[in-house]
């Protein structure tokens, strides 16, 4: 592996690269990864991460996409409930802006997974658990909002900006914005 490294950045002008990493005592590691992405910096292609951190990364973002629908219905079906007392699928599917099966397909999703109940002629109502994930949900928009509004983002665009953010973000992110927020007010 040593000669075949070597010779790859050899090619590229970086004579005994991987050699160097080894006499510093860092075969495989840092040193190895800066060179590459010192070579790469250089050649003008983006830097990788491994093969198993983006496979990490891209499956935590599969994993928040799936779940980002159903944060989305119980926190709105936790708001209607609020307002109205029940939350009917046909002002679900109005408020979401989509077609009355496609709310009732989510709904009954809900309910496979144990966030919502649905009572015949009343309307749709969370479990315990839906009131958890509703609330989580909420309070990770409200904090998105609260950060997009400390760096200056009008009030709308923060609240429609935070639809799509706030299921996204890791919880070492969403700390660090609670932490930012905070020291600014």
């Amino acid at each position: 592996m040593k000669r075949r490294l070597d010779r790859a950045y050899e090619a590229r002008g970086h004579k005994g690269a991987y050699a160097g990493a080894l006499a510093a005592g860092e075969a495989g590691g840092a040193g190895v990864i800066a060179i590459v992405r010192n070579v790469n910096a250089k050649a003008g292609r983006p830097d990788l991460a491994t093969a198993p951190v983006q496979a990490k990364r891209f499956g935590a973002a599969r994993r928040r996409r799936a779940a980002s629908m159903l944060e989305d219905y119980t926190e709105l079906i936790a708001d209607l409930i609020a307002c109205n007392g029940e939350a009917r699928t046909t002002d679900i599917a109005e408020r979401l802006g989509v077609a009355h099966p496609t709310a009732s397909k989510a709904i009954a999703r809900l309910k496979r997974e144990g966030l919502a109940v649905a009572r015949p002629y009343r309307g749709v109502f969370l479990t315990d658990a839906g009131k958890a994930m509703a609330e989580s949900s909420r309070q990770r928009h409200r904090l998105v909002v609260d950060l997009l509004r400390a760096v200056g983002v009008p009030l709308e665009a923060a609240e429609a900006d935070a639809e799509g953010v706030e299921h996204y973000v890791s919880p070492t992110t969403l700390r660090a914005f609670a932490a930012f927020v905070k020291s600014r007010g």
